[in-house]
């Protein structure tokens, strides 16, 4: 029997005993527990042992058994649906349990319990593919980037060939490359064969290695080759029947071949007429349709389909591959639509009713969405660049760039041509350089750890233009090839390997060594001296590729043929490299490109994802104003996820939900485009949290004093904000407080206070416009009001009362403003909580926390009520314990930032900056404001029809 497969049966012996191991003692993964076991192990079956390295045994089931999983949140709309999925109908599967089989030694246990579970989900709310008659459902799965979407819908794709789904369609991205990426990920997990083209016989790769029944492999109409697509030979030979075994069809958003399947579809496929419309139609092939990356290329981009009465123009043209893909489910009587995204920006923009007679409805996910919970070693924009609860300090995973680095090199603007130089000559920036050298550092140190021969890349995005690009190539190229002939003679090498150690000493080990700190969560590899280091040097260096991505399959192929050495590339592109295709084990990124889109934005950072045993060499530069981006990124994911888990506890289902997706003052929420059918719009503040961060250091900062002294001292005497109706034991509050503050003077000092006039988030005149309408119709009449300090700060005062000053550091280094961070802590909002109240926002935080690593979210469940738990209770009450709500309480928050501790020179010696925070119960009204800063889907545009211009 092979080592191999040995170490196979160990591990698939052992694991039983070591799950039931914790799940009874409760004990974490460790290496003496693994032992244990083993020797159990060992003492039933010693020969096993024999020819088996133990400690790599041991690496492997902790790797395995050390990661949590998040949970996931459903909105899902039972109308028309019939539940069929259940114990019965699992029996028998194979291409599900060979895939799960597969997956086992890439997964950790749990994260493939919770693929089985969310692919169930998902499958169970499909029809099943046995019902008679004709059925339409379709759906949304939102996860994180490069969190294992394809992972996830392989499985699904298993699952629903073995329910008797006869037609699979992955409708994959805009390029070859990942269509090919995704053709190769499915021949390994579901065809069991590699698809490629001019040979006699097809090897077994993947699943197929584990179940070499060849009589019972998918068929496939397309291949993993550059013209592998669904082409014209293939439209006019292709005959499928219901007898045989599933189809897969890999295929890009692309016209001319989305009309060839409507074609073959329409006039080879089709056994059935419809009688009212006469078109031709299938009705013997139950059909699934995947759109990985739903949001890009299927969404309607036309003018808004829905007509003055709120009906559908049944004569409105969609844009052409909205109307294709739409067309190609319009075929089947018996269809279920997926699509799967991490960024549902433009998916929720979407009309719920739109539909054409020749189309058929909209991609509109009537029937679920799911919100997948992310695994405890994912790594994604909440845990690299923090959101408004969590800031990571200096992270090194992030290395900002200030513009004098790469301004004169690469200038934001550049046009097509531009020929990259600094000071006329053709030399890469010393920042460039640098990051070069962080992945030489990294391919050293995973070689060291035993991952040499694992895939390696670095990202090198700054430029749109493939002429631009060339010539990075070309720079790129020369700098590295500088260094592998230096280290492979060893000629001229002394100041080059004096600069590499210095390097490696002063910079990279030591923010190695702090990335490790930050995230103990994550798999650790052991730590390399730079001795270690300099002797793989010469050899490594010869490995390295630097490749330019153009788009072809080329690109996803390289992996796959080299998958057992490993690639070391660094590859160059733009719109194609950014969005969809994996760079396989990216180290480093160099990332200059700016965009206007949020969701175009966050795909282009392929950084985020799983890095076990080499997070602590992975390094990202950017700019500054690149890092700020993605921070409100992860806010505005955040709040989106929120408002997921709020409508789910309650059972909400997709049409119920009103989403508000939040925009920023450089970026837009999506394209311009696929905003159409979401006008700008009145919105709500109902169940928001809003606060100042951003703050004006001109004549304004002591008038907005002055405003708040003349609040303050309005309101009369205080309490001690330790006197609150609810003091869970062991808080202590430093400041003060005032109850049932009427609504006049609340609106009088948001009137006077003047925010900086880049602060677009937070326009007091409007918040003010909203509370007094709002307390026109009996909400938000009641104000409770706190002046919170700590009791650490210098003391202040305004208005009379004293309080501990905040210590608050500006961020970036602006002349014109002061800007935070963050403002308030996580427990303030719950000041002045009845104890029901608080009770019941701690609940509402228990049935909503999902254990999600990347939102940063602790292991356990809260030990104290979130904010949007406290909003929503105060809003809607909590059924369950009886509490109704209290729509007529807000709660403002006022603070005093310590001028000579801002990091601000502009601010020594003057008044406290004066900061606030407002927090607004939710609310089922549909009283609505001006707000051009946020946008609507269609569901709350039909609640505002009456309010809006």
């Amino acid at each position: 029997m092979s080592e191999s497969r040995d170490f196979a049966d160990i591990l698939k012996a052992t694991e039983p005993f070591v799950r039931r191991q914790i799940e009874k003692s409760g004990e974490l993964v460790t290496a003496d527990l693994i032992d244990s076991v083993l020797r159990k192990v060992e003492m039933i079956d010693p020969e096993l042992f024999e020819n088996v390295d133990r400690e790599a045994v041991i690496d492997e089931m902790i790797r395995r058994s050390s990661h949590g999983i998040g949970k996931n949140a459903l909105l899902v709309a039972e109308d028309g649906h019939e539940p069929w999925l259940n114990a019965d109908r699992k029996k028998g599967w194979r291409y599900w349990r060979r895939y799960s089989e597969y997956m086992e030694e890439k997964l950790p246990w749990k994260a493939l319990d919770a693929l089985d579970q969310s692919t169930d989900e998902v499958l169970g709310n499909l029809e099943d593919p046995l019902r008679p008659g004709i059925w339409d459902r379709r759906g949304l799965v939102v996860g994180h980037v490069q969190s294992g979407k394809t992972g996830n819908y392989t499985g699904l794709i298993c699952k629903a060939a073995d329910s008797g789904y006869k037609i699979i369609i992955v409708l994959a991205g805009l390029h070859n490359n990942l269509r090919a990426q995704t053709q190769i990920r499915l021949d390994e997990g579901f065809l069991g064969y590699a698809t490629l083209v001019n040979v006699d016989h097809l090897p077994l790769v993947g699943v197929g290695e584990l179940d070499k029944d060849k009589s019972q492999q998918p068929n496939c109409a397309t291949n993993r080759s550059d013209k592998g697509d669904f082409d014209t030979a293939m439209s006019r030979k292709l005959n499928v029947k219901p007898e045989e075994r599933p189809w897969l069809f890999v295929v890009k958003k692309q016209k001319n071949v989305l009309e060839r399947l409507v074609y073959w579809l329409e006039n080879h496929a089709a056994d059935a007429v419809d009688p009212d419309t006469g078109r031709r139609i299938v009705s013997a092939l139950p059909a699934l349709v995947i759109d990985d990356e739903s949001d890009h290329g299927s969404v309607d981009t036309g003018e808004v389909p829905i007509g003055d009465d709120g009906q559908p123009d049944l004569e409105h043209s969609p844009t052409v591959l909205n109307g294709l893909i739409r067309r190609v489910l319009h075929t089947f009587s018996r269809k279920a639509y997926v699509g799967y995204t991490a960024t549902p920006f433009a998916n929720i923009f979407i009309h719920e009713r739109s539909a054409t007679a020749e189309h058929g409805p909209d991609l509109f996910p009537a029937a679920f969405i799911i919100s997948l919970g992310a695994p405890t070693n994912y790594i994604g924009p909440g845990r690299v660049f923090g959101s408004a609860s969590s800031v990571p300090e200096d992270l090194p995973l992030a290395r900002r760039l200030d513009d004098d680095e790469h301004m004169e090199w690469m200038p934001p603007t550049h046009k097509n041509g531009w020929c990259p130089r600094i000071g006329g000559e053709r030399v890469l920036p010393q920042a460039l350089q640098e990051a070069i050298r962080s992945f030489v550092f990294a391919c050293a140190v995973r070689k060291l750890r035993g991952q040499g021969d694992r895939h390696s890349s670095m990202l090198i995005h700054v430029s749109r233009f493939t002429s631009v690009q060339g010539e990075i190539v070309s720079q790129v190229e020369e700098f590295v090839r500088y260094m592998a002939r230096r280290y492979d003679r060893n000629i001229d090498l002394t100041n080059l390997d004096a600069l590499m150690r210095r390097d490696f000493e002063t910079r990279f080990h030591p923010e190695m060594l702090r990335v490790r700190d930050a995230f103990p969560d994550v798999p650790q590899g052991e730590d390399v001296t730079w001795a270690e280091v300099r002797a793989v040097l010469p050899s490594l260096l010869q490995d390295i590729d630097v490749r330019g991505i153009n788009g072809s399959a080329k690109d996803a192929l390289d992996y796959a043929e080299n998958d057992k050495n490993g690639l070391k590339v660094i590859a160059i592109g733009g719109d194609k490299l950014a969005r969809g295709l994996t760079l396989e084990g990216l180290c480093t990124s160099y990332f200059m490109r700016t965009t206007k889109m949020y969701d175009t934005l966050m795909q282009m950072g392929r950084w985020f994802g799983y890095r076990d045993k080499y997070l602590d060499v992975c390094r990202l530069y950017t700019s500054g104003e690149m890092i700020q981006w993605f921070g409100h990124i992860a806010d505005a994911a955040e709040e989106l996820r929120e408002e997921f888990d709020n409508m789910a506890a309650i059972n909400a289902t997709p049409r119920d939900f009103g989403l508000r997706v939040l925009s920023h003052h450089t970026l837009t929420v999506t394209s311009k485009a696929k905003m159409r059918s979401a006008k700008p719009v009145h919105l709500t503040y109902s169940g928001s949290l809003m606060q100042t961060v951003s703050f004006p250091i001109d004549e304004k900062h002591e008038r907005n004093f002055e405003a708040g002294s003349r609040f303050v001292g309005s309101m009369g005497e205080s309490r001690p904000l330790q006197d609150q109706q609810y003091l869970p034991e062991g808080q202590n509050w430093n400041g003060a407080l005032w109850r049932n503050v009427p609504v006049i003077p609340v609106v009088a000092f948001l009137r006077s206070y003047q925010t900086h006039s880049k602060s677009y988030r937070v326009v007091p005149p409007m918040l003010a416009d909203f509370i007094e309408r709002m307390s026109a119709t009996g909400e938000l009449t009641d104000w409770t009001v706190a002046l919170v300090g700590s009791a650490k700060g210098t003391e202040g005062a305004i208005g009379g009362t004293k309080v501990g000053m905040l210590e608050r550091a500006a961020i970036g280094a602006h002349t014109d403003r002061y800007s935070i961070k963050t403002l308030i802590s996580p427990r303030d909002q719950a000041i002045d909580l009845t104890q029901e109240q608080y009770e019941a926002a701690l609940a509402h935080s228990r049935e909503t926390w999902r254990g999600d690593a990347e939102r940063n979210e602790a292991k356990g469940p809260p030990e104290e009520p979130g904010g949007p738990a406290i909003r929503h209770v105060l809003g809607f009450g909590h059924a369950a314990l009886g509490l109704q709500p209290d729509r007529k309480r807000g709660l403002l928050l006022l603070y005093l930032l310590d001028p000579d501790k801002s990091s601000c020179p502009a601010l020594k010696g003057r008044d406290p900056a004066l900061a606030w925070s407002l927090s607004f119960p939710g609310s089922p009204s549909k009283l609505r404001i001006r707000d051009a800063d946020y946008m609507a889907n269609s569901v709350l545009w039909e609640a505002m029809a009456d309010d809006v211009d």
